[in-house]
């Protein structure tokens, strides 16, 4: 039977996900709503898995983030999921950046029961789950972040083929265009990404490095 060790302090909630979670077979082995005991908790049980609340007292910042770094730390082979009111995108990423049975998913997703069972097993398993919300989030911010989404579909492959070091003849032939057409792209390409006026060979240099940190 996997066991839990859960960290909430809102009590209505805790009792709530500890009664939930013994109906479908799991053992919770202890539960606090002090951030203090967080630690001290699973350093004596040992559990499978800990739920915990990403702010908890007594400042209801990032205890709960605080602890499950040190338990990631102390006990990697632990799962952690991690319980949030709302979708903050660097704690997530920070948390999902720590390798396998981790997850981060709204409070507001505990209400369908089925799926967070089925999220607590799949991080038991070594699996990691991200919340629907925060992978829109981060979609959203990558394509508003994203330096090459001013760019059609053509001057993307333009400036691909300049990433391979083609020249503008060696661009053309390969896309079966005139030079002209290419040398028309390359300065639609360098002015929507907004790169300095300099020298057209610096410039190309620029539009490249921009491409390969989009990889």
């Amino acid at each position: 039977m996997t066991s839990i060790v859960l960290a909430e302090d809102d009590v209505l909630l805790r009792e709530g996900l500890a009664s939930l979670l013994e109906r479908s077979g799991f053992e919770v082995a202890g539960q606090t709503g002090d951030s203090a005991w967080i630690l001290p908790l699973v350093r004596e049980l040992t559990p499978d898995l800990v739920v915990l609340d990403i702010r908890m007292p007594p400042t209801n910042t990032t205890e709960g983030l605080d602890a499950a770094r040190e338990i990631r730390t102390e006990f990697p082979a632990i799962g952690i999921l991690v319980l949030s009111a709302h979708a903050e995108v660097e704690h997530a990423m920070e948390l999902l950046a720590t390798g396998q049975r981790i997850g981060y998913l709204l409070k507001s997703r505990v209400t369908d029961v089925g799926e967070f069972i089925e999220t607590l097993e799949r991080i038991v398993k070594g699996g990691s789950v991200m919340d629907p919300a925060l992978v829109q989030e981060l979609v959203s911010a990558r394509r508003h972040n994203d330096p090459l989404a001013a760019l059609s579909t053509r001057e993307r492959e333009v400036l691909a083929l300049m990433a391979e070091g083609r020249s503008n003849a060696g661009i053309a032939r390969r896309l079966w265009v005139t030079e002209g057409t290419v040398e028309k792209h390359v300065r639609h390409i360098l002015n929507k990404l907004s790169l300095p006026e300099t020298e057209d060979d610096h410039r190309r240099v620029l539009a490249v490095v921009t491409y390969l940190e989009t990889r």
